[in-house]
């Protein structure tokens, strides 16, 4: 799969807390976006890796660490090469792999985030107690505590075989030492009502986990920073068909080997006003970091606010309902 590269923008040294701070939030703030291989189907083995992961991106002076769409346990990437209903099996080691969020499934990755006092932003597939998976992404705080959690929306054509719509935990934002952090889950983001209810809760930082390996997303990405002024992470993982286990029905005649590409990955940091200031990484593991200037979300929006001068809430309303 390629070395553990490394894509670095402007990289300091300095923790959060040790950072000056204007009007309630850091003068920068460090991400590193992890594009890695998940184990496929295997929860246990996925969770240590991701444990791994953070305590190196922490000790490299991140302050929030990301993870793909769904990177525990792998993203179903069947449900697009089988006819609907045929993945009984498939279904059944997914459903089995999935996360109990509320339970014990996440204390190497809990335990990994408090002893490097870091923040980490996880991509799952989420086991809910009535059985229905949901597309989530978990927030860990630098205490290990669970912070919060988002639920993809809806999912996107086939990916509705395997997940619910997200009916609880929606468009949510977290303070990360002063930076509000969100997500919106791949094609969340082409959602442009999503999009605005995000700016308008005062999102610094949007997590853009995907499967989406298309010319169009890093392009997508772009025009989202410089749309809400902001800065973007898209992080996507990295997987051949090499790693489908081969125990499936049928995986060796779905499925290729080392050049049967299901993701190639295009992790990509953006800041506000669209200018790529990290990656996109694509055919290898790695990871892509970056140091966040975060006065140049000020600066942009005094061209282009689009909550604020921008706006015209006395014509175009927004009506959010949690």
């Amino acid at each position: 799969m390629g070395d553990w590269g490394r894509v670095v923008s402007e990289s300091g040294d300095q923790l959060l807390d040790e950072r000056s701070v204007r009007n309630g939030r850091p003068a920068s703030f460090t991400v590193t976006a992890v594009q890695e291989t998940p184990v496929l189907l295997d929860r246990e083995a996925t969770v240590e890796l991701t444990a791994d992961r953070v305590r190196s991106a922490a000790s490299e002076g991140a302050d929030l660490v990301v993870f793909p769409e769904s990177f525990v346990p792998g993203y179903p990437d069947w449900v697009w090469r089988q006819p609907p209903m045929s993945d009984g099996a498939w279904w059944l080691r997914f459903a089995e792999s999935a996360v109990d969020v509320d339970g014990g499934h996440l204390d190497p990755v809990r335990e990994a985030a408090r002893s490097a006092g870091v923040w980490v932003a996880l991509g799952l597939t989420e086991a809910a107690g009535s059985g229905t998976l949901y597309n989530t992404v978990v927030y860990i705080d630098a205490d290990g505590e669970i912070a919060d959690r988002h639920r993809k929306l809806i999912p996107t054509g086939a990916e509705r075989l395997v997940w619910g719509h997200g009916d609880d935990h929606l468009l949510t934002v977290v303070d990360i030492g002063g930076v509000r952090v969100g997500a919106l889950i791949c094609w969340e983001n082409y959602m442009p009502l999503a999009r605005a209810a995000m700016y308008a809760s005062g999102v610094d930082v949007l997590l853009a986990p995907t499967w989406d390996n298309s010319d169009e997303w890093v392009p997508t990405l772009r025009h989202i920073a410089k749309e809400g002024q902001i800065f973007v992470v898209g992080v996507t993982a990295c997987l051949r068909g090499s790693d489908v286990p081969r125990d499936l029905p049928r995986a060796d005649e779905i499925y290729g080997g080392d050049d049967d590409w299901m993701s190639r990955g295009n992790t990509t940091i953006v800041a506000p006003g669209g200018e790529i200031l990290a990656g996109p990484l694509t055919g290898e593991v790695g990871t892509v970091c970056a140091e966040l200037d975060l006065q140049r979300i000020t600066a942009g929006r005094r061209m282009f606010d689009p909550v604020g001068h921008y706006a015209r809430p006395d014509v175009v309303d927004l009506t959010v309902r949690r």
